[in-house]
C-alpha cells in the first residue's frame, strides 16, 4: 500500500508514503479536491528527525481507523517543514496564535483556499480522533463558524512594519542596556538561558555575548557566553565519542539530549567555537571544532560535496539507543582502560540516564589530569583511545535515520564553519571542503540567472529558494573571500544580493519577505524578522549588504542595510536575545568597525596575522595582482601595505602587521 507520497523525494514525506492516509503533498492538486468536495484541508507538518512526530504516526497515521476517519472527511497533506518553511511559518503563527505555543509535530485545519481555522501540536490517538470527528463536517454544517474563524487568524496573521524616517543611531549605550536586561536571564551556573525546561543552544546569542562583552568591557557578559560554551561542550549534548551536538537538551545541565543532529546547529557552533577560541584558546574550543567537522565529513557529507540535513534521534524505534551505553558494554570494549574513563564521563553500573549511560564529563580533560595528578598529554591519549574503540563498536550498532536531503541555507551555514574553522585553525582540508560545498550549490542547485533551488536529492531540485537560501549562501560566499581573497565569492554573494533585490523586496521599506514574487503565495506573504534556532534572514541580508557596501563602494546598499536594522530596533533593544543577529548588526553601527586592506606580495599569508589579537568589527579584503574592486583599486605597491579605514576616513598605509593592529586598537 502506498500513496502520493511514494513520489516524492523528501525522506519526511516517504516515511509517510505507506501510510493508509490518502496524503497528498503540498500543491494545487490538493486544493482542487477540497475546494470541489468541500472539505477542509488537514496540513500536518513535520521532518525527518522529529521524535515526537514519528510517535503520532505510529499511533494514528499508521492506524486503519483514524486513516479512514481522515480520508472521509478531510483532505490530508504532508508538509516537510525543512524543505517548505514558508508553509510551515503561516500554520506554526496560527496555531500560536491559537493556543500560545507551537512545535512539531504540526497539524493544522484549513480552508480550501488554504486560510487556517484551527491547529495544534502533538496529540493521542484518543485526541486526535475526537478532534476529527469535532471538525469533520464543519465547513459543511457551520460554514460561517469556518469562516469567521478563518477571517480571524488570517487578520492575525497580517505583519506591519513601520518604515523609520532614516537610518537611526546606535549608541554604546544602548547595548549596555541590553546587556543589562540579557544578563539577568541566563543561568550563571550552567550557560544558556536560566530554564528548569529544554535548552537549546542559540549560537547566535553566544556570539552576541562575546562581541558586545569585548566590545563594550562587559565581562560577565564574555564569561556567561564561555560558561555556555564550555557546559555544552563538556556535556551530553555533544556527541563526546562521534562528535556534533543534538538539537537541545532535556535539563538545564546539557546532560540528556534530545538526540537529533541538525546540520544547521552544527554549522553555527563550529562558528561559535572558533570565535571564542580566538579570545580564549582553549584546548576544549579547539577538540569541540575538530570532532565536529570530522563528523560532517565522516557522516554527512554526499560524494558530490553537498552536506546533509539530519540524524534521527531513534534507532530501532527508540530515542537515544545509538549514542547510549551500558556498564557491561563499556567493560567489554575498554576492558582494563574502563576505569579512568568512567570516571572521567561519569558512567556507573547503575547508569545515568534510563539504565543507561550517556557520556558526561564535569571539567576538562586538563582540569581533571591536575586534580588527579596525571600528565595531560597522556590522558588526553588515552581518552582519544577509548573514544575510538567506543566509536568502532558503535559503527555495528543499527544507524538513526539519516535525512539525505540538501538543503541550501543549512549547507551555506556549515560551509560558513569550516570557512570559520579554517580561518582560526588554518588546516587546508577545512577550506576544500566549504569551496568544494559552494561550488556544489553553484553547479546543482543555482541558475545562470542567479536563481536557486533551495532542496536537492538524488539528482533532483525542486522547490525554489526563499531568502534565508540566498542570504546565508551569500554569507558564506563572503566568509570564504575573507580568507582566499578570491574574488570570485564576492561576485557570487553580489549576484545573490541583486536576484534578493529583484525579488524579495517590499514595496515599502527595507526589509524583505521570505518568499520571491516568482512564487504562489500562501495564506500571506510574510516576512521573517524574528531569530530561531536559525538567524533571522533578513538580519543576514542586513549583515550581507554592510559587506558588499564597503567591498564595492555601494552607498544604496550600505543605507539599506542601516535603515533595516532601524526598523527593528525597538524589537532588539527589547528582545535582544531573540534578535541576536540582528543585535550583532547593530554592534557594527555602535561601536568603530574597521576595513582592513592587505596588499602586496604574500598578502594572502599575511593576512591570518590580521586574527589576533580579537577584534569582532572589522572586514578583510587584500589582493597580490591588480584589482579593479572599489575597495582595492589603487592600493597596489610593490611593498607589502596595510591600510585601516572606519566609516569611509583610512589612516596613513603602514607596512606591518604590528603597526594595522595598533591602527585598530
Amino acid at each position: 500500500m502506498s500513496n502520493r507520497l511514494i513520489h516524492e523525494s523528501s525522506p519526511y514525506l516517504l516515511q509517510h508514503a505507506h501510510n493508509p492516509v490518502d496524503w497528498y503533498p503540498w500543491g494545487p492538486d490538493a486544493l482542487a479536491k477540497a475546494q470541489s468536495e468541500q472539505k477542509l484541508l488537514l496540513i500536518s507538518i513535520g521532518y525527518a528527525a522529529c521524535h515526537w512526530c514519528h510517535v503520532m504516526e505510529k499511533e494514528s497515521f499508521e492506524d486503519q481507523e483514524v486513516a479512514k476517519l481522515m480520508n472521509d472527511h478531510f483532505v490530508c497533506i504532508k508538509v516537510d517543514r525543512e524543505e517548505r518553511p514558508d508553509i510551515d511559518k503561516v500554520y506554526m503563527d496560527a496555531v500560536v496564535t491559537l493556543s500560545g505555543h507551537g512545535g512539531w509535530p504540526l497539524n493544522a485545519f484549513a480552508l480550501p483556499d488554504g486560510r487556517p481555522v484551527y491547529g495544534g501540536t502533538y496529540y493521542s490517538k484518543p485526541q486526535w480522533m475526537h478532534l476529527l470527528r469535532q471538525l469533520a463536517d464543519l465547513l459543511k454544517l457551520k460554514p460561517e463558524q469556518a469562516m469567521g474563524s478563518a477571517e480571524h487568524l488570517t487578520a492575525a496573521l497580517q505583519e506591519r512594519f513601520e518604515v523609520p524616517d532614516g537610518p537611526g543611531t546606535w549608541e554604546p549605550e544602548t547595548h549596555a542596556e541590553m546587556l543589562q536586561r540579557w544578563i539577568p536571564q541566563m543561568d550563571t551556573t550552567w550557560g544558556g538561558r536560566d530554564t528548569a525546561q529544554n535548552k537549546f543552544p542559540l549560537p547566535a546569542n553566544q556570539l552576541y555575548l562575546l562581541r558586545a562583552g569585548f566590545l563594550s568591557g562587559n565581562k560577565e557578559a564574555i564569561q556567561l557566553a564561555m560558561l555556555t560554551l564550555n557546559r555544552m561542550a563538556l556535556g551530553g549534548i555533544f556527541d563526546q565519542v562521534g562528535g556534533g551536538f543534538s538539537r537541545y537538551s532535556v535539563d538545564r545541565h546539557w546532560h540528556i539530549p534530545h538526540f537529533e543532529k541538525m546540520l544547521y546547529d552544527n554549522g553555527q557552533l563550529v562558528s561559535a567555537y572558533c570565535e571564542a577560541y580566538q579570545i580564549q584558546p582553549a584546548a576544549l574550543f579547539e577538540r569541540t571544532v575538530t570532532a565536529t567537522l570530522d563528523w560532517v565529513m565522516r557522516e554527512m557529507t554526499s560524494p558530490e560535496g553537498g552536506f546533509y540535513a539530519s540524524l534521527d534521534a531513534d534507532s530501532e524505534g527508540v530515542e537515544g539507543k545509538f549514542y547510549a551505553w551500558t556498564w557491561e558494554e563499556l567493560a567489554t570494549i575498554l576492558a582494563d582502560d574502563l576505569r579512568p574513563f568512567a570516571d572521567y564521563y561519569q558512567v556507573t553500573p547503575m547508569g545515568n540516564w534510563e539504565h543507561t549511560n550517556v557520556l558526561i564529563a564535569a571539567e576538562t580533560e586538563e582540569e581533571y589530569a591536575v586534580r588527579w595528578k596525571l600528565d595531560a598529554q597522556d590522558f588526553a591519549e588515552y581518552l582519544e583511545k577509548c573514544r575510538g574503540k567506543i566509536l568502532d563498536a558503535r559503527a555495528t550498532r543499527v544507524r538513526p535515520g539519516l535525512d539525505d536531503k540538501i538543503l541550501v541555507s543549512w549547507n551555506a551555514l556549515m560551509a560558513k564553519g569550516f570557512a570559520d574553522a579554517y580561518r582560526v585553525f588554518r588546516q587546508p582540508a577545512y577550506l576544500e571542503v566549504a569551496v568544494r560545498n559552494l561550488r556544489f550549490i553553484q553547479e546543482k542547485m543555482m541558475t545562470e540567472e542567479g536563481a536557486l533551488y533551495r532542496n536537492y536529492k538524488a539528482g533532483k531540485r525542486t522547490i525554489p529558494a526563499f531568502l534565508d537560501d540566498y542570504a546565508y549562501l551569500a554569507d558564506a560566499a563572503l566568509a570564504v573571500y575573507q580568507v582566499t581573497f578570491e574574488e570570485t565569492w564576492l561576485h557570487l554573494a553580489q549576484k545573490l544580493t541583486s536576484y534578493v533585490m529583484a525579488h524579495f523586496s517590499h514595496e515599502e521599506g527595507p526589509l524583505f519577505f521570505y518568499t520571491s514574487d516568482t512564487a504562489p503565495t500562501v495564506v500571506t506573504r510574510k516576512t521573517e524578522v524574528q531569530d530561531d534556532v536559525i538567524p533571522s534572514s533578513n538580519a543576514v541580508m542586513a549583515h550581507v549588504l554592510q559587506a558588499l557596501g564597503l567591498y564595492f563602494g555601494n552607498t544604496a546598499y550600505l543605507d539599506r542595510a542601516s535603515t533595516m536594522v532601524a526598523q527593528v530596533k525597538d524589537s532588539i533593544v527589547e528582545n535582544p536575545a531573540w534578535h541576536a543577529y540582528w543585535a550583532n548588526m547593530a554592534l557594527k553601527l555602535a561601536y568603530n568597525h574597521y576595513e582592513v586592506v592587505v596588499t602586496g606580495p604574500d598578502a594572502l599569508s599575511v593576512r591570518f596575522k590580521l586574527e589576533q589579537p580579537y577584534f569582532p568589527n572589522k572586514l578583510l579584503a587584500g589582493t597580490s595582482l591588480p584589482s579593479a574592486l572599489p575597495i582595492l583599486e589603487g592600493r597596489l605597491g610593490e611593498s607589502l601595505q596595510f591600510f585601516v579605514c572606519e566609516h569611509g576616513v583610512c589612516h596613513l598605509p603602514v607596512h606591518t602587521v604590528d603597526e594595522a593592529v595598533r591602527q585598530i586598537q
